[in-house]
C-alpha cells in the first residue's frame, strides 16, 4: 500500500488512528488545475480539546522512555521519508504548487531534520552550578509537554517537520495544525511517517482546519508551546493570546527582505542570485528577495538583464512538464499580488517585465523607477516580483536595508569588507553575503527580528532545546536540612 493511500485518510483526522472529525470534511483542491486532489477531515474545536487531553497523558509515558527509544523512532522516520520520497514530492507538487526541485528539497531536509532531531534526545540535559549551600545543584532541561505546531502552505512539509521532529524527540507530545490548503503533504504525511516509524499512539495529532480549529490549539490548556510560523498579522494573534494565557509562543512571520548589489559584483551572477531569490516558488517564500538594492553604476544593467530573464522563464503547471514556476496557491493571494503591482505603477514605477497572469499563474515581474514609499517595495507581496531601487553610497545602502518593519534575511553581493560592515549595521536574523536570502539548513538557529518574528529560533540543538524544553532547578541534599523553625 502506498503511504499516502487515499483510502486510509479520506475523511479523517489523525489521533494515532484515522478517525472521524466532528467539523465535518472539506476538499483539497490543485491550485494548477482546480482540480480536487482529496478529502480531509476538518477538526472543530471539540476535536482540538479530545486531542489536547489525549497527548498530555501520552506525553508522560513517552517523556519517561530512554532517549535511545525515542531516537529510534525519529531515525526511522528519517528512512521512510527516504524510501517514499517519490511519492511525498508528487503531493508537494500537485497540491502546493511547487516545482519539482523544490519538492524533492522538501523531502530531503523533512529527512534530514528527522536524523538531527534524533541526536537531541541523547544530548546532555544540564548543568551543574554552584551553590552557597552543603548541596548538590543542577539546571536540567524537562519536556515542556504538548506543543501546538502550526505551518505554512508554502514550505508545508519543512514547515511542520521543523518543529514537530525536534519536539517529539526531546519528549513532547504534538498538536500539528497545516494550513487546509496543503494539509495531505504538510499533514497527512507527516502523520503517516510517524505512525508507520513506531511512533505511539497519542503522541501526534493532525487536525486540519480553519480559525476554530486554530484558536482551539493555541487556548487549549494542555498547550504550554506554541510554534506558529506565517503571517505577521496572524502571528500577532497568536502573540497576544498567548501572553494572557502565559504560555510560550515561538513566531517566525513574514519578511520583505533586502538584496543588496555593490558596485563591482559580476552583474550576471547578480542576477542569477537576484531571479532566484525573487521568484522561486512564486515568491512565496518568508525570505524571498523582496527589494533588490542596486548600486547606481550597476543599476540600468541589473534591471535590463533582470527583466529579460524573468521573461524567459516559463510558467506553468509543474505535474506537467518543466516549468521554473507554478501557480500562485488561490485567488486571494493572487489578487494581494495584483493589487501590489498595478498599484505601483500608478504611482509611476516602470513594469519591465511581467505584471500579468493567466489564472493563477502570474508572469515574473520586475519593477524599475520605483520609490520606497510605492507598495510593491515597501509591503511583503508573497509573490514573484522584483522591485529595483538604486543607491549610491554604502550609507545609503544601509538605510534602505534597515528602513523596513521586518528583519528577517539580508543578502549582499560584492566585495566581501564592504558587506560585512553593511551586515554589522542592518538589524536582521539571518545574513548571506555572496548569496541570495532564501537559505535554510536543519542545523542552524533560524528566525527574524521585529515584524519577522519574536527573536525565538529554530534548527540546530541550543535552539531547538530552549524552544521544545523547560529549565528545572534540582538541589540534593546527603541529609534533611535544619531550620530554626
Amino acid at each position: 500500500m502506498a503511504l499516502l493511500d487515499p483510502g486510509v485518510w479520506t475523511g479523517k483526522i489523525f489521533d494515532g488512528g484515522w478517525t472521524t472529525a466532528a467539523g465535518g470534511v472539506y476538499d483539497v483542491t490543485e491550485p494548477a488545475t482546480g482540480g480536487t486532489l482529496g478529502t480531509l477531515g476538518q477538526a472543530s474545536a471539540a476535536d482540538v480539546q479530545r486531542a489536547a487531553e489525549t497527548a498530555a497523558s501520552a506525553q508522560r509515558d513517552w517523556a519517561a522512555r530512554t532517549y535511545e527509544e525515542r531516537a529510534a523512532v525519529l531515525r526511522r522516520a528519517g528512512r521512510l521519508f527516504e524510501d517514499h520520497a517519490a511519492e511525498v514530492q508528487d503531493w508537494i507538487v500537485r497540491e502546493s504548487g511547487s516545482i519539482p526541485p523544490k519538492a524533492e528539497l522538501e523531502a530531503h531536509f523533512a529527512a534530514s531534520l528527522c536524523y538531527e532531531s534524533a541526536a537531541l534526545a541523547s544530548h546532555p540535559q544540564g548543568l551543574v552550578l554552584p551553590s552557597a549551600q552543603p548541596r548538590w545543584s543542577l539546571a536540567r532541561r524537562r519536556p515542556a509537554g504538548v506543543v501546538s505546531v502550526i505551518a505554512p502552505f508554502n514550505f508545508p512539509l519543512i514547515l511542520s517537520m521543523r518543529s514537530v521532529a525536534p519536539a517529539l524527540a526531546l519528549g513532547n507530545a504534538v498538536l500539528l495544525k497545516p494550513d487546509p490548503r496543503t494539509a495531505v503533504c504538510g499533514g497527512v504525511t507527516v502523520a503517516r511517517i510517524f505512525q508507520e516509524a513506531g511512533l505511539p499512539a497519542g503522541l501526534l495529532h493532525l487536525l486540519p482546519g480553519g480559525r476554530e480549529a486554530g484558536e482551539a490549539v493555541v487556548a487549549a490548556p494542555e498547550v504550554r508551546v506554541v510554534s506558529f510560523t506565517g503571517s505577521t498579522a496572524a502571528g500577532r494573534k497568536i502573540g497576544e493570546v498567548c501572553g494572557r494565557l502565559l504560555k510560550r509562543a515561538h513566531l517566525e512571520l513574514g519578511g520583505n527582505n533586502a538584496l543588496i548589489v555593490l558596485p563591482g559584483a559580476k552583474v550576471t551572477d547578480a542576477v542569477s542570485a537576484g531571479a532566484w531569490g525573487a521568484f522561486l516558488h512564486q515568491g512565496q517564500i518568508c525570505m524571498t528577495s523582496g527589494r533588490h538594492l542596486v548600486h547606481e553604476s550597476l543599476h540600468e544593467e541589473y534591471v535590463a538583464a533582470l527583466a529579460d530573464k524573468a521573461d524567459k522563464l516559463p510558467v506553468g503547471n509543474p505535474a506537467s512538464g518543466p516549468v521554473a514556476l507554478g501557480p500562485i496557491i488561490d485567488e486571494g493571494q493572487l489578487a494581494h499580488v495584483d493589487e501590489l503591482v498595478r498599484g505601483t505603477v500608478a504611482a509611476g514605477a516602470r513594469l519591465a517585465a511581467g505584471g500579468t497572469h493567466e489564472g493563477l499563474f502570474y508572469r515574473p515581474t520586475v519593477l524599475a523607477e520605483v520609490t520606497p514609499d510605492m507598495p510593491a517595495y515597501a509591503q511583503e507581496v508573497f509573490g514573484p516580483v522584483a522591485p529595483v531601487v538604486p543607491f549610491a553610497t554604502t550609507e545609503e545602502a544601509i538605510a534602505l536595508a534597515a528602513a523596513s518593519e521586518y528583519g528577517l534575511s539580508l543578502g549582499i553581493l560584492g566585495d566581501v569588507g564592504q558587506a560585512m560592515r553593511i551586515a554589522d549595521a542592518v538589524p536582521t536574523g539571518l545574513v548571506h553575503i555572496n548569496d541570495q536570502t532564501v537559505n535554510d539548513e536543519p542545523v542552524v538557529p533560524f528566525g527574524g527580528l521585529a515584524a519577522s518574528g519574536n527573536g525565538s529560533r529554530f534548527g540546530g540543538p541550543d535552539a531547538n532545546i530552549e524552544a521544545f524544553t523547560e529549565t528545572q532547578w534540582v538541589t540534593i541534599r546527603d541529609q534533611i536540612a535544619t531550620y530554626p523553625f
